[in-house]
């Protein structure tokens, strides 16, 4: 097992809005995403994961975790509620600070670690929210992308997180199941290139995941 890990971090809605299909297709997008990096030597060398949903409130629901140990079960949806991104921000912030290896004289700390986030809505927390962004961007992540999943995102409020924001026009499965695909991808070449570049070069993503410049 390599020494140096990449922190994998994954924020996502589970607000109320996401009941039925829509968070259906994120447990099968998930476990899909899992089984593809598993066949990345790369990945299994130096990939930790952690998740952390959120909904009225921010929730830690996998530390992080090395790729060859996860196991998840089913994320579930409650009947409603606010979408708190602000307040998962929060937690990834102090998750960041308290997981990530730092370098010291004696040794080399972790890779900088990506950030995945998914919404379907805004934040309802927006004061915690620009706050939390301020923070975010001291973090030295290696790359964050966040993705707006249909029609009711405000793209402009993503695009103050990270100049990569990508679109998903529909929340059925199979868009989610490409979302995910291109995640498992992404991670893969960040697990390649680690160190090497200063922001991870990403694949192109599918034709069901739209750019947003």
């Amino acid at each position: 097992m390599s020494v140096r890990r990449l922190p994998v971090y994954i924020l996502l809605d589970t607000s109320g809005s996401m009941r039925g299909e829509p968070i259906h297709s994120v447990n099968v997008g998930l476990q899909a995403m899992l089984s593809a990096l598993r066949q990345d030597p790369y990945a299994l060398e130096s990939v930790h994961i952690s998740i952390v949903t959120f909904d009225v409130e921010a929730r830690e629901y996998l530390p992080l975790t090395p790729l060859d140990e996860v196991r998840l079960e089913e994320i579930s949806v409650p009947g409603s509620g606010a979408t708190f991104l602000g307040a998962a921000l929060e937690l990834l912030i102090t998750k960041v600070d308290r997981e990530v290896r730092r370098s010291t004289d004696d040794a080399k700390g972790d890779w900088r670690p990506l950030l995945f986030v998914m919404t379907d809505g805004s934040p309802s927390d927006l004061l915690a929210y620009h706050e939390a962004i301020l923070a975010i961007k001291k973090r030295n992540f290696g790359t964050i992308v966040a993705c707006a999943a249909g029609p009711k995102v405000k793209l402009d409020l993503l695009h103050e997180l990270t100049d990569r924001v990508v679109k998903l026009d529909t929340l059925d499965s199979t868009a989610f199941s490409n979302f995910f695909k291109w995640v498992s991808a992404s991670v893969s070449v960040g697990s390649s290139s680690a160190g090497l570049e200063e922001q991870v070069n990403l694949p192109p993503p599918p034709a069901e995941v739209q750019l947003v410049l």
